[in-house]
């Protein structure tokens, strides 16, 4: 139980601790750190300098002290930190360097406060001169000389520069102030150190001021100086055998060497002598070399030597050589010291490709593809061997039979390319090409990359191809080609489209035939439909023609037709335009001929009907304004009634309630016109033609109307007439619709053998009916009971 309540109570009072720390942290704030240098911002080297940090802070009132965390930072790095309790820090520079130069910040940190002041510059002008000192004054030529260079009161990383009579000669690097290091010197005589140093994180203070010199004196090592001789030394020839003695006088520690130019002949860390037997290319000079550290010593001796022959030279003879050909190689050398050797004394061995093929001078042999090879020969005497400088032989190949070949098509009219080319031959090559064997260009080719292409002007016939050939030649050897012969395109001329101009009927095939007159096969030709492209209308044939056929052609392809062919030549052509035009199909014209038939049976049946009507002689009286003219008939002749009707509204014109039109008898018929004719008869009037409705037709009156306003004015015969000249008008109006397009209107007879009463009921017999529209002229006759109705467009 105790225990239990232990732990409450530690609970409670961590608790109440962290709740104090809450407390105290809320109630806490950094208003200002500030950071002064004293006693300025800039001075000299070796002034003591104090950094003073203060900072300003509000708190709440409380019992407890507080601890505060200064921090000086140097150029953004902190350089020293302190733990106190007062709101003050100060860091003294005793004293103050170089290396103390840069930008300070002081921060502030509390809790979870922090704060940090402005930026303060510091800078310390003045470097100590540095102290040179070195272990050994007097040295031998090639050792080391140890010097040590310092700034015991300078602080920082330093660079320390080390001179040889104002020539830098190393340069180190320290983070203390000194450094010791190990010096080279190649002079030979009195040589004068010193040294200075710089700050590494101060470069714009620059070098200090330079040390005292130093004086050292290198020693030279004469002892070491080694010694050449030859022997013998004077008429040295190749062949001899020489003796290179190579000596030092002190050789403890040291090691020899002999060299030929580049080339390391013996070593050795004593006295030694070197023999070889000489050759011309011997005569260079011999180095003796003696070194010991870093030191070397050296002596050089010229050794001359005579040639005993020349180095012997293969020639080929002739100097081209074609396979097939016979050539010869010779290897010759002149004997220079005469007095060791004679000319019999040299022996010659030929090689070729590394490997002896014979041991003489000469060598005969017939080019071929097996004799090309690399070829050398061998000159020997005295032990001495000398050879000649490589010489490849190839036999150059005769140039072959050219082939000349088209690069491109060959078309009639138009420029082309050919090339001519010879399989074997070496190059140089030089091609020509010939027309009818006379020469019209050249050219020269240098390797096989290259082609001999010629631009030929164009042909004007298809035989012409067989004038050009090519010749090839390669120095001595001339070849010419066979004649040129390649596939030539003939353009095709302009095509021929049949039928030219043609009826076809509705509903069969138009065969369309397109023909060339020439032009090279294959020949592709294509149709056109008023310039649309007929569809599967492209064909491609072997000949001069070719044929397209439009099935079940209908109305609606009636019109323009052109066909267009091309060949190989990239060319085409275009066909003039042939105009087709289509008719109706045969059992249409059948079917509106019946019709019309029909329609005609049915007019006569309605004009028989109509006009057995008027034929009741009590209406006579009721005709009595109808314009009347006799014709003076003649026996046999028929009689000519002319009526003008006009079914406008003009009765008050002419005062006539029975006529809708004036007619006016302007003139009287002599007594020879008027036989068996009444007063009213013999009377000779000139009618006055009235055009129905103005001759439109849409404003012609229907029959309904024309007879009611007939029957008002009782004119029970004019009725009878305007029923008649209706039902004519519509009939006509229908023909000239439904027959235009089959006949031309120009004329149009139609023969109605009316009844014998019509006849009976006219007073005057053969007197011509006028009826005219804006469509229509119709003309009635009547002759010997027969009815002609004219009608004309």
């Amino acid at each position: 139980m105790s225990v239990c309540l232990l732990w409450v109570g530690l609970l409670h009072i961590s608790l109440s601790v962290l709740w104090q720390a809450a407390n105290i942290q809320a109630a806490l704030t950094i208003d200002e750190v500030t950071l002064t240098v004293l006693p300025a911002n800039n001075v000299e080297s070796g002034t003591n300098v104090t950094l003073h940090c203060k900072a300003r802070v509000s708190v709440s009132s409380l019992h407890q002290q507080l601890t505060y965390t200064f921090s000086l930072l140097q150029e953004g790095q902190v350089m020293y930190s302190k733990n106190i309790s007062a709101l003050e820090m100060e860091r003294r520079l005793s004293p103050a360097r170089v290396s103390n130069s840069g930008r300070y910040q002081c921060s502030v940190h509390i809790y979870n406060k922090h704060k940090i002041s402005n930026t303060v510059a510091l800078k310390v002008t003045g470097l100590q001169i540095p102290m040179l000192k070195v272990k050994s004054e007097i040295v031998s030529e090639g050792e080391d000389i140890i010097a040590t260079c310092s700034a015991p009161e300078e602080t920082g990383s330093l660079m320390f520069y080390f001179y040889e009579t104002d020539q830098e000669v190393k340069r180190v690097v320290s983070t203390n102030n000194s450094v010791t290091t190990s010096l080279t010197l190649q002079k030979l005589k009195d040589n004068y150190l010193y040294c200075d140093y710089i700050v590494v994180m101060q470069h714009i203070a620059g070098h200090s001021n330079k040390s005292k010199m130093v004086k050292v004196i290198v020693k030279d090592l004469d002892v070491i100086t080694p010694q050449i001789s030859i022997s013998p030394n004077v008429n040295v020839v190749e062949g001899d055998r020489v003796q290179i003695a190579c000596t030092v006088q002190f050789n403890s520690d040291l090691e020899l060497y002999l060299t030929k130019g580049n080339t390391l002949l013996r070593e050795s860390r004593t006295n030694f002598t070197y023999s070889l037997v000489v050759r011309a290319e011997d005569s260079v000079d011999y180095v003796c070399k003696a070194e010991k550290g870093r030191v070397q010593k050296k002596a050089v001796y010229q050794l001359n030597v005579t040639e005993l022959f020349s180095k012997p030279v293969l020639t080929l003879s002739p100097d081209q050589v074609y396979e097939g050909g016979r050539f010869t190689l010779t290897c010759n050398s002149t004997v220079i010291s005469s007095a060791k050797i004679g000319k019999a004394d040299i022996k010659y061995v030929l090689l070729k490709d590394g490997r002896r093929i014979a041991a003489v001078d000469k060598y005969f042999g017939t080019a071929s593809l097996a004799t090309n090879g690399n070829y050398c020969c061998m000159a020997m005497a005295k032990e001495i061997n000398k050879t000649s400088l490589p010489f490849i032989l190839k036999a150059k190949v005769p140039v072959s039979v050219p082939v000349l070949r088209a690069v491109n098509k060959v078309i009639v009219g138009k420029p082309f390319r050919v090339s001519c080319e010879a399989e074997n031959g070496t190059f140089p090559i030089t091609y020509t090409l010939l027309k009818t064997s006379v020469p019209v260009a050249n050219m020269k080719v240098d390797k096989a990359a290259d082609k001999a292409i010629f631009n030929i002007t164009s042909i004007s016939f298809p035989k012409d191809i067989h004038s050009f050939s090519c010749q090839a030649s390669n120095h001595v050897f001339n070849e010419t080609s066979e004649p040129l012969r390649a596939t030539v395109i003939v353009p095709v001329s302009r095509p021929d489209l049949k039928p030219k101009e043609v009826t076809v009927t509705e509903g069969s095939d138009l065969i369309l035939i397109c023909s060339v007159h020439q032009g090279s096969d294959p020949i592709t030709f294509t149709w056109y439909y008023n310039r649309v492209k007929l569809p599967y209308s492209t064909k491609e044939v072997r000949s001069l023609e070719g044929r397209h056929v439009v099935k079940a052609i209908e109305r609606g392809q009636r019109g323009d037709y052109h066909c267009e062919a091309s060949n190989d030549a990239n060319e085409t052509k275009k066909s003039y335009p042939s105009r087709i035009s289509v008719s109706l199909a045969l059992w249409k014209k059948a079917l509106i001929g019946v019709f019309c038939i029909l329609l005609l049976v049915a007019i006569v049946i309605v004009l028989t009907v109509f006009l057995k009507k008027m034929s009741n002689p009590r209406r006579k009286e009721q005709a009595a304004e109808l314009s009347v003219k006799p014709s003076r008939p003649k026996s046999g002749d028929p009689m000519r009634i002319s009526l003008t009707l006009d079914i406008e509204d003009n009765t008050a014109l002419n005062g006539t309630p029975c006529v809708m039109g004036r007619n006016v008898w302007s003139e009287n018929v002599s007594g020879s016109d008027s036989d068996d004719h009444t007063d009213e008869d013999s009377q000779l009037v000139h009618p006055q033609e009235v055009d129905l409705s103005g001759g439109e037709l849409e404003n012609f009156p229907s029959s309904s109307t024309v007879n009611e306003f007939l029957r008002w004015n009782h004119c029970e015969k004019a009725v009878s007439y305007s029923w008649i000249l209706n039902i004519l008008n519509s009939w006509f109006w229908f023909c000239f619709v439904k027959i235009k397009s089959l006949w031309t209107l120009g004329n149009c007879m139609v023969v109605l053998r009316l009844h014998n009463s019509f006849r009976a009921s006219q007073q005057h017999t053969s007197r011509p009916l006028y009826f005219r529209t804006k469509i229509l002229k119709l003309n009635i006759e009547w002759r010997s009971n027969t009815v002609h109705l004219c009608c004309k467009h």
